[in-house]
């Protein structure tokens, strides 16, 4: 087993290697007041914890770190850590598929091992900085971090809610997962109080305290197909069913995600199903799609058609 010395010369060597693309043998012995040979023994014991050491002899040759099959540790200073953090905060929430959630995995993993007085610099330097963005929920990016950290380690987790109705609620529940949006974020999780499957938006969480109790993964729905059908359908007085002759391409690419739920039928026809408390305002936006339309339900909704046309009418003719 290597001694503390050797362990604390094989870092510095690994921050070494990280700074600059290439080194000899010497530079490197110099640097860090040992033997050629001294050099080639940590070499080797950096190659056997993962990290791709290549080693090109002749003039001009030496040392440099190269990309490996697998991803090991990498050692990063202060200034380095606290760019990284900061990084991927803004990218946490970024409406770019695919890494905003993995901006927050490599977050949650991140904030777990950073020194105190590191988290304390990179919380003042966001506070610092403002971002130009479309309109968004805030999330406070607390908030995602001990959410993703519970999801992953299977941690139970108690919070503060606002319900839509504006009712504030204690809830405790097994996190699965968080999916996003273009403008949202959402939890989907267990509630066990309520013995069901549950979607919290977060932006409406505050005071979330992470448990160390860990619980068994239940069986639970897709989470991102339950989001959807939880924002689309699920919280409104009225969920339009229609008939658009479209493709399923050509109606995805009018229609974002969590407003509605696209569903392909016989390739000319697409079933769309979106939901809202005003049946005019429904009426509204299945007609700005601007594909023909066949209802299906709710009744309702025929009404709501007929009023739309007649003050199209009416606008046409004044």
């Amino acid at each position: 087993m290597p001694s503390e010395g050797t362990t604390e010369r094989v870092l510095r060597l690994l921050a070494l290697l990280q700074r600059r693309p290439t080194w000899t043998a010497a530079d490197l012995a110099a640097e860090l007041c040992v033997t050629d040979r001294s050099v080639r023994r940590d070499v080797q014991r950096l190659r056997s914890l993962g990290y791709p050491v290549h080693a090109a002899p002749g003039i001009g040759g030496g040392y440099r770190l190269g990309a490996g099959t697998r991803l090991p540790p990498l050692l990063l200073d202060d200034a380095e850590a606290t760019a990284t953090a900061v990084a991927l905060r803004l990218a946490s929430t970024s409406t770019v598929m695919g890494t905003g959630e993995a901006a927050l995995g490599a977050l949650a993993k991140l904030d777990q091992v950073m020194p105190p007085r590191l988290r304390g610099q990179v919380r003042e330097l966001q506070n610092a900085t403002a971002t130009l963005a479309g309109p968004q929920s805030g999330v406070n990016i607390e908030v995602l971090v001990a959410l993703a950290h519970a999801c992953r380690e299977s941690l139970r987790v108690r919070f503060q809610y606002t319900a839509a109705g504006g009712n504030e609620q204690e809830r405790t529940v097994e996190p699965v997962q968080m999916v996003a949006t273009s403008r949202r974020w959402y939890l989907m999780a267990y509630d066990l109080d309520r013995e069901d499957w549950r979607t919290f938006r977060l932006d409406r969480l505050r005071e979330v305290t992470t448990s160390t109790w860990r619980f068994s993964k239940r069986d639970h729905p897709d989470p991102v197909a339950y989001v959807q059908q939880s924002v689309t359908a699920a919280p409104y007085r009225y969920v339009a069913r229609v008939r658009l002759r479209a493709t399923v391409e050509q109606v995805s690419a009018r229609v974002p995600p969590q407003v509605g739920k696209v569903e392909g039928q016989d390739g000319a026809w697409t079933l769309y199903t979106a939901g809202a408390d005003d049946l005019d305002w429904l009426a509204m936006h299945i007609a700005h799609i601007g594909f023909e339309t066949e209802i299906l339900e709710p009744s309702e909704l025929f009404d709501a058609a007929r009023r739309l046309s007649a003050r199209l009418a009416g606008m046409a003719v004044s």
